[in-house]
């Protein structure tokens, strides 16, 4: 907040009570608490919610002065970003809004600071025009800034000169005192900026590639000189704690660094190819992530079986997709749905990708024995009532778990398969009897991440074709009449679903700019969710394919998940082809 005069002080504080913003009273006992606990009034009547501080901000603009703005759902270009550094931009709390007439339109909280002004004005070598702003609104547009991947050029070239003139033994010290790991730290900050998931570091012949998954697709950020691989690959492995003398097989190691204000945890698997060894960091915020159930996509007649399944005493509830399609998301998100003080929970993960308050987490540490198989043996001797297994990947873990699910116990687990009716021959070819998983999996829910339609968008009427594929993936879903409506909009868990026989359908696609590439921007789950009642059970029994008992779930009920995709993309959450690509191995 601006520091504030005496003379504006008063000013404003007679403004705020002639408005009626604040009444006499409530100032009356904002300055006399603010006097005993030694605090700024104005900053403790916004810790009291008795002004908003946006609104206070425009009032010490106008007793000031000075013109406000609200920068709260501004985009600022990234040309007028450079024109001030984004450190010093952070030290004075002041960013570049546009060029008017040969000045700098500037947004700073303390906009009464004239020796700010003329530092910042003498730094660009322009004359500025000052507007006064919120906190909020400034870091806001400092959000915006990207990292200069450039400067990895640079590093890149400093660090190739010293290759050269260093022996290949010697890459450790090179490593320690060459700039590769600011290279490292610009990478690492232009993916978290950039909200990507992992980062390839790929070498080939002649270069080293660099690429970002961002929401689910991978996109080349830069190469680099093939020259400074040895010491890339080397700072990772040492903040790794591995061994960066081994080359020949492949290493996992993890770490956690904080950068733009964000905690994140890094996974790292390095392994050697053809031309050298590759490294794929995976990414983990730990912010921003509320585990809820609904929020995640879940809707509907899914979220009815999903609740139904984990509230029984018993059994297995198993998620199901490729890697990367939010399964350990989905298996906290029903442990946050089930957590309480009356329930102990113990989790088997490798490795422990969040920390929950409540939850007894468990890491997996294959070097000293502490295996999924040997960690379930020893979790169920700690009197669980609901366990945790990071993933299913053997015969051994997926015995002990269906033992565990037999004895009372609710088990939380993900196995690699295309459908939630893969899941059963997966089991059946890991050695566990039919009976054994009619008796013992509640529930099994297959997913995958669709990409999000941005906030920049804009409305369309389907193709022919694209009704045509509407109607046969999801015609006999969607209401014959609008006095059907209400009820199976609520049914499927989808506001004011369309009806059945139209011509067209109203879509949504998303504007690509900078925020969002290609119009998306974030992810959301498609899911089908299978009931494993008496019936499926009988056909588990008699050793049913999985399209027969695919078949059968489809025949109760069962939406699979390319019709919730389809149904995601007429509430406007995605679009038809962003389905289509990630539902076609499952059509």
């Amino acid at each position: 907040m601006a520091l504030l005069t005496d003379d504006i002080q008063d000013k404003l504080v007679q403004l705020l009570i002639d408005e009626g913003l604040v009444t006499a009273e409530v100032l009356h006992q904002a300055e006399v608490t603010a006097q005993k606990e030694a605090k700024p009034l104005f900053s403790l009547l916004t810790e009291q919610d008795a002004i908003d501080d946006e609104m206070l901000t425009h009032a010490i603009a106008h007793v000031s002065g000075v013109p406000y703005v609200n920068l709260t759902n501004t985009i600022v270009d990234q040309t007028i970003l450079s024109l001030l550094p984004e450190d010093v931009a952070e030290r004075f709390m002041a960013v570049p809004l546009a060029e008017v007439q040969n000045r700098l339109a500037v947004a700073m909280i303390d906009a009464n600071n004239v020796q700010a002004v003329d530092y910042l004005a003498n730094r660009i070598q322009r004359p500025l025009k000052v507007f006064m702003a919120s906190e909020e609104s400034v870091r806001h547009i400092l959000s915006q800034y990207k990292t200069d991947l450039s400067d990895v050029g640079k590093a890149a070239a400093v660090s190739q000169e010293e290759a050269q003139a260093q022996e290949a033994s010697e890459v450790k010290t090179i490593v320690q005192d060459s700039p590769i790991s600011q290279a490292l730290s610009k990478i690492l900050e232009y993916a978290i900026k950039s909200r990507a998931s992992d980062i390839h570091v790929e070498p080939m012949e002649t270069a080293l590639k660099i690429r970002v998954r961002i929401d689910g697709v991978l996109r080349e950020i830069m190469q680099l000189p093939k020259s400074i691989e040895p010491a890339l690959v080397s700072r990772v492995k040492i903040l790794s704690n591995l061994k960066i003398d081994e080359h020949r097989t492949p290493q996992d190691g993890q770490f956690a660094v904080k950068i733009a204000g964000k905690e994140v945890d890094l996974r790292i698997a390095i392994s050697p190819v053809v031309w050298g060894e590759q490294i794929v960091i995976r990414l983990l915020d730990k912010s921003g992530n509320s585990f809820d159930i609904e929020e995640m996509g879940y809707a509907g007649r899914s979220l009815r079986v999903i609740r139904h399944g984990i509230k029984r005493p018993n059994g297995m509830v198993l998620t199901s997709g490729p890697t990367g399609s939010g399964k350990s998301t989905s298996l906290y998100a029903l442990i946050k749905e089930i957590k309480d003080d009356s329930v102990n929970i113990v989790t088997l993960e490798d490795p422990v990708e969040y920390k929950m308050q409540g939850v007894n987490q468990i890491q997996v540490n294959a070097e000293v024995g502490l295996t999924f198989a040997n960690g379930l043996r020893s979790i169920l001797r700690q009197d669980p009532d609901v366990v945790m297994v990071g993933e299913i990947r053997d015969g051994e873990t997926a015995a002990l778990a269906v033992q565990a699910a037999l004895t009372g116990h609710l088990v939380f687990s993900t196995l690699h398969t295309n459908s939630a009716a893969g899941v059963l021959p997966r089991l059946l070819d890991m050695g566990i009897e039919p009976f054994l998983i009619a008796s013992t999996v509640n529930t099994i829910i297959g997913q995958r991440l669709v990409r999000r339609v941005g906030p920049k968008r804009e409305t369309y009427q389907s193709s022919p074709i694209e009704t045509q594929n509407i109607l046969a993936t999801i015609g006999h879903l969607l209401p014959k009449t609008k006095d059907d409506v209400a009820r199976v909009s609520a049914d499927l868990g989808y506001k004011d679903l369309p009806l059945a026989g139209q011509s067209a359908y109203t879509l949504v696609r998303g504007v690509d700019t900078p925020q969002q590439p290609h119009g998306y921007s974030g992810r959301a789950g498609i899911y089908e969710v299978m009931d494993v009642n008496q019936e499926i059970q009988k056909m588990i029994v008699k050793h049913a394919t999985s399209a027969e008992i695919q078949q059968k779930a489809v025949s109760q009920g069962m939406i699979t998940m390319r019709q919730d995709g389809y149904l995601k993309a007429l509430s406007g959450i995605t679009t038809l082809e962003e389905v289509n690509r990630v539902t076609s191995d499952t059509a």
